[in-house]
């Protein structure tokens, strides 16, 4: 525990949240929405962070006069209740080592996550859709605020493609993991044979920018296209045409926004999803190029990351970690903590070995 407090540097996160609660306290903050929220939300996770390693001290510093009670007492009961107390403070000394692992350049940043259906037809839309709530899900367990910028629905049921972000500190470190290709095997709803169906869909994780990112981007390198947003089955939920897709052109990248009432807004949102798509290429293209010199050409990260059946039989299972479980209503609910801190893991350790 005492590495831990060490590498979470517990001074350095008191001192930040003494600054950030005098900024928070001038009445000027609010002038600038997006600085203000910013500030909050930090201020926000670094209390949270403190208290909860406190708590985990002082739960270790009572765990010693617990079981002498239950010696003193020849109390089984009370043993028994100190010897969980033992198991859980170890799971949540674990889960604050995970947190050490998350020191990559972007890793404390905000996340913005993609999903695309792939293979499957209607049912592929339907698995991008149930993705889509499963992260939400995940997020609201943890407090993490959510916002979607894009739903581009599918005309049967389920979703073509989506774009949230979930708006809290290394929600990109914690979810980066996640990139890759999610496979569902089940009996289709949609197949009056009830036939068995597999289908795909593509996450993607990118951090968000931020005013010290430099992306350049030429305004002749944009094609921009206004268009009216639509809602489940094509139906029409703005009567102006709202909603912004921007395609930069030389890399191919198309964004798109439609979750604000105003044109300018919601291209304003688009741009900085674009911007964040662009940072993530770039880091991607640097990472590249070390590999190469390093004589790695492989991708050590594939696609088809993580398989979830429901029929025949019930199992989710990571191909990297080989974490499993059979408790897939649970996954699909979004507890999925325990595929996120074995990804963490295994990401640091495929990092350490040049993997």
């Amino acid at each position: 525990m005492a590495s831990v407090e060490s590498v979470m540097d517990l001074g350095a996160k008191r001192t930040e949240i003494e600054q950030l609660r005098e900024q928070s306290a001038d009445p000027e903050l609010w002038n600038d929405q997006d600085n203000a929220q910013r500030v909050t939300r930090r201020l926000s996770y670094l209390e949270t962070e403190v208290a909860r390693v406190e708590a985990i001290r002082e739960r270790i510093d009572d765990l010693p006069i617990l079981f002498e009670l239950a010696e003193t007492e020849s109390d089984p009961e009370a043993k028994s209740e100190a010897q969980a107390e033992l198991a859980q403070l170890r799971k949540d000394i674990g889960d604050l080592e995970v947190r050490t692992l998350l020191s990559g350049p972007y890793d404390q940043r905000e996340a913005l996550v993609t999903i695309n259906s792939q293979a499957g037809g209607i049912d592929a839309a339907d698995w991008a859709q149930m993705l889509q709530r499963m992260y939400l899900r995940w997020a609201e367990r943890r407090g993490h605020p959510t916002e979607i910028y894009d739903t581009s629905y599918a005309e049967e049921a389920g979703i073509k493609s989506t774009t949230f972000a979930v708006k809290a500190p290394f929600a990109y470190g914690t979810l980066r993991g996640e990139h890759g290709t999610h496979r569902l095997v089940r009996i289709s709803p949609f197949d009056n044979q009830n036939r068995r169906q597999t289908s795909f869909a593509g996450v993607d994780v990118v951090p968000v920018v931020e005013h010290s990112d430099h992306i350049d981007i030429e305004e002749s390198d944009l094609r921009i296209d206004v268009y009216r947003a639509s809602g489940p089955g094509g139906q029409g939920v703005n009567t102006t045409d709202s909603a912004v897709r921007i395609t930069h052109v030389p890399t191919g990248i198309v964004v798109s926004c439609q979750n604000e009432r105003s044109q300018l807004q919601n291209r304003a949102t688009a741009m900085s999803v674009l911007q964040a798509k662009l940072l993530e290429r770039k880091r991607q293209e640097e990472q590249a190029a070390i590999d190469e010199l390093r004589g790695d050409g492989s991708n050590s990260w594939g696609t088809q990351i993580r398989n979830y059946v429901l029929h025949p039989y019930q199992n989710v299972k990571d191909v990297r970690t080989n974490i499993e479980t059979g408790n897939t209503s649970a996954v699909l609910d979004g507890e999925i903590d325990n595929f996120i801190d074995a990804e963490i893991r295994w990401l640091r350790s495929q990092e350490d070995t040049g993997g």
